[in-house]
C-alpha cells in the first residue's frame, strides 16, 4: 500500500493508505466555499494588498492588453477579491479574463490552473477536474495543479484517486496547501486525530501571518472543537484574533464555543460581527440558527431571507448552489419538494458523501424513507467525522424504525461534540432519550 506521507517524498510514513481508508469536512458547506485546503480570507488580512495588486495589473494591461501573464494574475486577484468580499461578481470578471487568454493560448498552464480554481469556486467540479488534468498533462511538476485535481476528485466522490493526487502534491511540495488537504482527507475518513496532526504541520509550514496562516490556524481550532477539546479550540481562536483582530473565521469559532456553553446571546453578537464584515452564508446560516434557538424567530427569518438573496446572486454569477441550498431549504424553508429537486441535482453533480447526505436528508423530509436509508448508508461509508452527517443518518434510521442504527448514529454525533448545532443537537439528545439512552 502507498503511504500518505506529510513529510515529503516518503521520508516519514505518517499514515498508510489502508489506515486512511479504514478510518480510525467542516460544518455544513458554505454557499461560497473555498476548495479543500484553500483559504477563505477576510478583508482585514489582505484586502488592501489585493486592491493595490488589481490597480497595478489593470494599469499594466492598459499599456499592453496582450500581456497574458498579467491577465492571468489579474484574474487570480479577482478570485481573491471574491473570497474577501463574498461578491461573486468577481468570478464573472475573472472568467472573462481567463477565457480571453485560453482562446489565444489554449495550452497556457497558469491560465488553466486559474480556470480550474474558478471552476472549484463555482462548484463545477467536473470542469475543474478536466482543466486540472489538462494542466498536468502539459506540466506535471507544478504542485498547485494537484490541488485543483484533488479538490475536484474529493467533491466528485473519487476518494482513492484524491488520496493519490494529494500524495503527489505533498511529494512535490510539502507545504501549507498540501498538508491542509491531507488533513481534510483524514477528516473525511474519520481520523480526526490524524487530521489535527496534519493541520498542525500545515500551520508550522505557513510562515508569516497571512490570510492563509490564519485560515489554517482556525481550521485547527475547528478540528479541536469537533473533538470536543473546547479549551484548545478557544486558545487557537483567541490567538488568531490577537494576530488579526476581527478575523471572521476566528469570530465564528468563538461563536460556536459560546453556543456550546449555552451563551446564545454572546454567540449572536460574535456571528453578527463576522457576518457584518463579509456576509458569507456559512456565517449567516448559523447566525439564524442561533437566533432561532434563542427564540428570536423574527430575527432568524431575516437572516434566512438574506441567504435566499445571496443564493440568487451566486447563481447569477455561475455558481452551483444546489447541495448547500438543498440542506438549507430542507431545514429552514419547509419545502420538501424543492429541497428534493435541489438535492437530486446536487447528487448528480457531486456524488460523494456530502452529496449523498444532502439527498438522504431531502428524501427524509419528503417522507421517502427507503431511499433515504440507502443514501444515508452511502453518506456514512467513509466514517466521516461530521456530526451533521451522523445526525441525519440517525434521524432517518429512527423514522424508519431501525432503532439500533439510530442509537449508533446519534450517539456518534453527540460523542464527537454534544453541542454540534444549536438546533440539531437538542433534537438528537431528545431522540436518544426517547430510545431509552441516558447521557
Amino acid at each position: 500500500m502507498t503511504d500518505l506521507d506529510t513529510k515529503g517524498p516518503r521520508l516519514i510514513a505518517a499514515m498508510t493508505l489502508a489506515a486512511l481508508l479504514l478510518g480510525a469536512c467542516v460544518p455544513q458547506a458554505s454557499l461560497l466555499p473555498s476548495a479543500a485546503g484553500v483559504p477563505v480570507p477576510v478583508a482585514a488580512v489582505g484586502a488592501g494588498r489585493t486592491e493595490k495588486t488589481i490597480l497595478k495589473l489593470q494599469a499594466q494591461l492598459r499599456a499592453n492588453p496582450d500581456d497574458a501573464r498579467a491577465t492571468v494574475l489579474l484574474a487570480e486577484a479577482y478570485l481573491q477579491r471574491a473570497r474577501e468580499t463574498a461578491d461573486p461578481g468577481w468570478y464573472t470578471r475573472a472568467d472573462a479574463l481567463l477565457g480571453s487568454v485560453l482562446r489565444r493560448q489554449p495550452e497556457n498552464v497558469e491560465a488553466l490552473i486559474a480556470a480550474g480554481s474558478l471552476a472549484l469556486s463555482r462548484h463545477d467540479f467536473s470542469l475543474a477536474l478536466r482543466l486540472g488534468e489538462r494542466a498536468a498533462q502539459l506540466n506535471p511538476t507544478i504542485p498547485r495543479i494537484y490541488g485543483v485535481i484533488g479538490d475536484a476528485q474529493v467533491e466528485l466522490g473519487r476518494y482513492p484517486e484524491a488520496v493519490a493526487t494529494i500524495q503527489r502534491m505533498v511529494d512535490l511540495r510539502p507545504d501549507l496547501a498540501s498538508f491542509s488537504r491531507v488533513s481534510h482527507l483524514r477528516e473525511l475518513y474519520g481520523d480526526v486525530d490524524g487530521a489535527i496532526a496534519a493541520m498542525q504541520e500545515a500551520l508550522q509550514a505557513a510562515g508569516q501571518v497571512s490570510e492563509n496562516t490564519e485560515y489554517v490556524r482556525v481550521q485547527l481550532g475547528n478540528l479541536y472543537w469537533l473533538k470536543g477539546r473546547l479549551a484548545e479550540a478557544e486558545r487557537i481562536y483567541l490567538q488568531s484574533l490577537e494576530l488579526v483582530p476581527n478575523y471572521i473565521q476566528a469570530l465564528a469559532g468563538e461563536a460556536r464555543l459560546r453556543v456550546s456553553e449555552g451563551r446564545l446571546g454572546e454567540a449572536v453578537t460574535l456571528y453578527r460581527r463576522a457576518a457584518d464584515q463579509v456576509p458569507l452564508p456559512e456565517l449567516v446560516i448559523p447566525l439564524g440558527e442561533t437566533l432561532e434557538a434563542a427564540g428570536r424567530t423574527a430575527e432568524a427569518e431575516r437572516e434566512y431571507a438574506l441567504v435566499d438573496t445571496i443564493q440568487k446572486l451566486l447563481v447569477a454569477n455561475g455558481v452551483k448552489t444546489d447541495l448547500e441550498m438543498a440542506l438549507f431549504v430542507a431545514d429552514h424553508r419547509h419545502d420538501p419538494a424543492r429541497a428534493l429537486r435541489l438535492a437530486r441535482t446536487a447528487y448528480r453533480d457531486r456524488p460523494g458523501v456530502r452529496g449523498a447526505d444532502a439527498l438522504a436528508w431531502a428524501l427524509y423530509r419528503a417522507g421517502q424513507l427507503p431511499e433515504a436509508l440507502r443514501r444515508s448508508s452511502e453518506a456514512t461509508r467513509l466514517k466521516t467525522a461530521d456530526p451533521m452527517i451522523l445526525y441525519h443518518a440517525g434521524m432517518i434510521a429512527y423514522a424508519a424504525g431501525d432503532f439500533r442504527l439510530a442509537r449508533s448514529r446519534l450517539s456518534g454525533a453527540l460523542a464527537l461534540n454534544p453541542h454540534f448545532s444549536p438546533l440539531a443537537a437538542p433534537i438528537a439528545a431528545r431522540t436518544m432519550a426517547a430510545l431509552g439512552v441516558r447521557r
